[in-house]
């Protein structure tokens, strides 16, 4: 099964991993870090609440102005 990492800098230091499919986070200290711990957390997740898929995510970006 394929799924999504959403991987943001964290302020102090390191990365924050969402997997939005199951809603599961973590962290770590490196992006090989974060992605294994989220790989963990979402294995353990799924033992307990399996999850029905419709298709699988699609990503994409938008902008919206700056604001001064």
């Amino acid at each position: 099964m394929e799924l999504t990492a959403v991987l943001t800098p964290a302020e102090e230091g390191g990365y924050a991993a969402l997997n939005p499919e199951t809603g599961t986070t973590t962290q770590g200290e490196t992006v090989e870090e974060a992605v294994a711990n989220l790989k963990e957390a979402t294995v353990l997740y799924l033992a307990e609440f399996p999850l029905v898929t419709h298709g699988h995510t699609f990503i994409t970006t938008f902008s919206v102005p700056a604001l001064a």
